[in-house]
């Protein structure tokens, strides 16, 4: 039976009701950072493990409790998340370092509010930046990643388009 995740970053404290029903259809939420609000988190399905790490936006009481980095083995996929990483093959300053020592077959980061997919051959890993559910920044639509991990493989990964950006629906 696979694990289904809902992967969304850079909510900049906005969450809708579209968002929140397809995070209702999985089985654990990550959130790569920028929250924005504890009541964005708060939003969320409560019957849902959560992940998540702190953004560049994210004040002191977000930053004490949500880590910068989360690393972690969840159905024989190793996971390293963090806010700011770059993307192939111009990772952030440190992150590429950081990639090959943990050596994780998934990646994940927000920050450029560009939904990208990705996999780095020079790292051996697969790179995943949901885009931005939020609508602050500059970005046109906002997407999220819907996927599942089962027995070491990321499967059924899809693109959810979420609306343009500035239109509340």
């Amino acid at each position: 039976m696979p694990t289904k995740i809902a992967l969304i970053s850079d909510s900049h404290s906005y969450i809708d009701h579209k968002t929140l029903a397809y995070l209702e259809e999985v089985d654990e939420i990550w959130h790569a950072g920028d929250i924005g609000s504890f009541e964005v988190m708060k939003s969320l399905p409560p019957d849902k493990p959560i992940r998540a790490v702190y953004g560049n936006i994210d004040d002191m009481a977000m930053q004490q409790t949500y880590p910068e980095w989360q690393e972690f083995t969840l159905e024989g996929v190793k996971v390293l998340m963090t806010h700011i990483g770059g993307k192939p093959p111009r990772y952030a300053t440190g992150i590429k370092a950081e990639i090959k020592k943990s050596a994780p077959h998934l990646f994940i980061c927000g920050h450029s509010h560009i939904c990208k997919v990705e996999f780095d051959k020079t790292v051996n890993c697969l790179y995943m930046n949901p885009g931005a559910i939020g609508q602050h920044g500059f970005h046109v639509m906002r997407t999220m990643l819907l996927f599942d991990l089962e027995a070491g493989q990321i499967k059924n990964l899809r693109v959810v388009e979420l609306g343009k950006r500035g239109k509340v629906l």
